[in-house]
C-alpha cells in the first residue's frame, strides 16, 4: 500500500512534527477548560457548618494529676532492747487500739533484778522510817535498866578487887614475917591482877551501855536521816532502771492502727530499727508494721501547683473500681519541690473523704482537681485552636461569605474540650473547629513536589 500523496516528498515529512505538536497542545487546552468548568460548577462548602461561635460562660478549673494510695502514719515495731521473741500476739490484717500489746521479750534477767531492787528499796525506806521516827520510851527504859546492870557489875568488880588487895597486902607482911613461904604470895598477886582485869571490863561495858542510853535520850542525828534518805533515793532510782528495762520488754502500738506486715515469728531475735523507715532492708529485724489511715499523695506539675490550695476539692479514680468516683480534699502542699528526670514537680497530699474501706495502700489513682470556676469567660473549643510554624496560637475566623482568615489569639485558662480566650476574639464572631479546605497545617501538612 503506498502513502498518502501529502506525505510524499521532503516537503510532506517536514509537516509530520508540526502537526503533531498542534495535536498534543489541542489536548492539553481542553483538558484544563474542563478542570476550570468543573472547579467553577462545583459548590464550595459551607464554612458555616464546620464553626463553632464564640461564647461567655462559666469555666471550671480542673488540674490532672496521678497519685498513690498511701498510710498517713506508718512505722515498723521493733523492741528498745535487742533480744528473742517471747510471745507475738497479732497477725497481717488485725486491728489493734493504742498501747495494746503486739509482743513480749524474754524478760527472765530484768524480772530478778526488779525483785532484787525491790527488796532492797523496802529495806531502806525501813532504816529511813525508823530513824524519823525516834526512840520508844520503852527503849529508853531498857537501856536504862542495862546501865544500873552494868553500873552493879562495876559495883561488885570493884568490891573482888578491893578484897584482892587487901589479901595480897596482909599475906606480903606474913611473908616478911616468915609466916608463910613467898611461892604463896604468887597466887594472891594473880588473884589481884584478875579481880583488876574484870572492873576494867565492866567499867568498859558501863561506857557503852551509857553511850546506848545518852544516844536514845538525843535521838537520830540529822546527818543520819539524811544518809538514809540518799540509801532510800538511791534505792528507787535502781529500781526504776531496771523496771524500765522491764516495761521495754513489753512491745505495744504506738497508736490505733491496722497489721499490714509481719517479719518475725516467735523465737527469733529482733533489734530496735528506725521506726519511720518504710524500706524492706530496715524492716528485716523489725516484728510488723503498723499503719493508720489513708491518704493520696500526688505530684503537680510545677505550672499548676499555684493553681492548688489547701481545702480544694479533689475527684479521685482507681482503676481497681473503674465505676466509681471518690472525694478527696487537699491537706498539705510541700513547700519544697522534687526534680525527677529534669522535671520539676511538688508533692501535694489529699486527704480521703470517700473510699476508705475500698481504696488500699499501693493503689495508683487518678486525681483531678477541682478549683473555683472561671465566671463569664470568654469560651472557645480547645479543638479550633491552632498554632502555627512560627509559634503563634490562633483560629480561623469566618467572615460570613464563606471565607476563612486566621486570628491570633491570646489563650487563658483550658478545662476538658473548652479554652479561655484573653485577647483576639470577641463574643458573637464565628470561628472553625478545623482548618479550611486547601489550608496547609504546618508539622502535618506538606507540599507537594
Amino acid at each position: 500500500m503506498q502513502p498518502p500523496m501529502f506525505l510524499k516528498g521532503k516537503t510532506g515529512q517536514k509537516r509530520v512534527p508540526w502537526l503533531v505538536g498542534l495535536l498534543i497542545v489541542g489536548l492539553l487546552g481542553s483538558g484544563i477548560f474542563a478542570y476550570l468548568s468543573l472547579r467553577k460548577a462545583a459548590p464550595k462548602p459551607d464554612l458555616d457548618t464546620q464553626s463553632a461561635v464564640v461564647a461567655t460562660g462559666n469555666l471550671a478549673i480542673e488540674i490532672k494529676a496521678n497519685g498513690l494510695v498511701q498510710a498517713i502514719r506508718k512505722v515498723n515495731l521493733s523492741p528498745k532492747e535487742a533480744g528473742r521473741i517471747d510471745q507475738l500476739y497479732v497477725d497481717e490484717g488485725a486491728w489493734v487500739r493504742q498501747g495494746e500489746l503486739i509482743a513480749r521479750m524474754d524478760s527472765e534477767q530484768a524480772q530478778a533484778q526488779v525483785k532484787q531492787y525491790t527488796a532492797l528499796l523496802a529495806r531502806s525506806q525501813a532504816d529511813l522510817e525508823q530513824k524519823q521516827t525516834g526512840t520508844r520510851p520503852e527503849e529508853i527504859a531498857e537501856a536504862r535498866a542495862r546501865v544500873a546492870a552494868a553500873e552493879a557489875s562495876v559495883a561488885m568488880a570493884q568490891a573482888k578487887l578491893k578484897r584482892a588487895v587487901e589479901e595480897l597486902q596482909r599475906n606480903q607482911m606474913l611473908a616478911q614475917a616468915g609466916a608463910i613461904s613467898q611461892n604463896s604470895i604468887e597466887e594472891f598477886f594473880s588473884q589481884q591482877q584478875e579481880a583488876s582485869a574484870s572492873l576494867n571490863a565492866e567499867l568498859a561495858r558501863l561506857r557503852e551501855q551509857q553511850q546506848t542510853l545518852g544516844k536514845l535520850r538525843n535521838g537520830t542525828r540529822s546527818e543520819e536521816i539524811a544518809q538514809a534518805k540518799a540509801e532510800v533515793a538511791q534505792a528507787k532510782a535502781q529500781l526504776q532502771f531496771y523496771q524500765t528495762q522491764l516495761d521495754n520488754t513489753f512491745v505495744r502500738a504506738p497508736f490505733s492502727g491496722l497489721i499490714t506486715r509481719r517479719f518475725a515469728q516467735e523465737g527469733d531475735f529482733v533489734t530496735p530499727t528506725t521506726s519511720a523507715s518504710s524500706t524492706d532492708g530496715a524492716t528485716s529485724a523489725s516484728i510488723a508494721e503498723l499503719s493508720s489511715g489513708l491518704e493520696v499523695e500526688a505530684k503537680v506539675p510545677e505550672a499548676s501547683v499555684a493553681r492548688i490550695n489547701p481545702g480544694q476539692t479533689v475527684e479521685i479514680r482507681a482503676d481497681a473500681h473503674p465505676d466509681a468516683s471518690f472525694k478527696g480534699q487537699v491537706r498539705l502542699i510541700a513547700p519544697r519541690a522534687v526534680q525527677e528526670n529534669n522535671v520539676t514537680s511538688f508533692r501535694v497530699r489529699v486527704a480521703l473523704r470517700t473510699g476508705q474501706k475500698q481504696l488500699k495502700s499501693g493503689m495508683n489513682v487518678r486525681l483531678t482537681f477541682l478549683g473555683e470556676p472561671i465566671r463569664n469567660a470568654l469560651l472557645i473549643p480547645l479543638a479550633a485552636v491552632v498554632t502555627q510554624k512560627n509559634s503563634q496560637t490562633g483560629v480561623w475566623v469566618s467572615d460570613g461569605e464563606n471565607e476563612a482568615t486566621f486570628k491570633p489569639i491570646t489563650l487563658g485558662s483550658t478545662s476538658g474540650s473548652q479554652a479561655q480566650v484573653l485577647e483576639g476574639l470577641a463574643k458573637g464572631q464565628r470561628i472553625l473547629l478545623s482548618p479550611p479546605p486547601g489550608q496547609l497545617v504546618p508539622g502535618i501538612d506538606t507540599m507537594g513536589p
